[in-house]
């Protein structure tokens, strides 16, 4: 629907935006929009700090941060849906970096990897 925003501009409803928008064929078990068409990553291609956490998740810990291992909430639906608590996410150490940093590897249930460099806002599945 077109309306008139306070200024007089023209302006389309988020209803009409959403119509007009292509309708995702997502399923429950489908990967989100960044990893559907996502090119998988080899662990060998991974920075040693991630290849370490890798190591540690294999293990079962001792993990470095107190957050690791935490439920991943999925909430950016970046990767395949899955039930609450099917996630957990791993921080992955950042050089030169005080905090936490942006990097973290994420695990699923069933041993599936991912990895972001960015928060959360792309993945690759990591390849083993």
């Amino acid at each position: 629907m077109l309306m008139l925003d306070r200024t007089g501009r023209l302006v389309l409803t988020s209803i009409l935006i959403a119509l007009l928008l292509p309708f995702p064929a997502w399923s429950r078990d489908a990967p989100g929009p960044q990893t559907r068409n996502a090119v998988e990553l080899a662990a060998t291609d991974l920075p040693g700090e991630a290849r370490a956490t890798i190591q540690l998740i294999r293990a079962g810990g001792p993990f470095p941060y107190e957050r690791d291992g935490a439920i991943f909430g999925n909430f950016e639906r970046q990767l395949p849906a899955r039930e609450r608590g099917y996630y957990r996410e791993y921080t992955v150490r950042t050089p030169g970096v005080k905090h936490r940093g942006a990097r973290r590897i994420v695990a699923g249930r069933d041993g599936e990897l991912f990895y972001t460099d960015d928060h959360y806002r792309s993945f690759r599945r990591v390849r083993e």
